[in-house]
């Protein structure tokens, strides 16, 4: 039997383990920031959503890089691709069913 320099799991980049601790620090502390605002108060509710809004954003962009490696390098060109297609379909399936659903309850009233 012929052995293969691929692993069980394809050929793609699976990260470092500096990588991932990287990733998982940051996470924490993304998630920490705005739970803390919340818990201590005194802050204006318009900033706390912002805050929170901002970072969660910057969190999924830590996960998307972090953990699922995607980038557009040569190698997670593909798979970040096809994560953005993925991405549109989904939008666009619940944005048009959003639509549809908001457009027959208004032709109802």
């Amino acid at each position: 039997m012929e052995h293969s320099n691929h692993d069980a799991h394809g050929s793609g980049y699976h990260g470092s383990v500096k990588s991932y601790l990287i990733g998982f620090v940051l996470s924490v502390i993304l998630t920490v920031v705005p739970f803390g605002m919340v818990m201590v108060g005194g802050f204006d509710p318009k900033l706390i959503f912002w805050s929170i809004s901002l970072l969660a954003v910057v969190q999924i962009i830590v996960h998307l890089k972090y953990f699922l490696h995607l980038d557009f390098s040569v190698e997670g060109r593909p798979n970040t691709f096809t994560f953005l297609f993925t991405g549109l379909v989904i939008v666009m399936v619940v944005g048009l069913s959003l639509w549809i659903i908001y457009a027959s309850n208004d032709m109802m009233m």
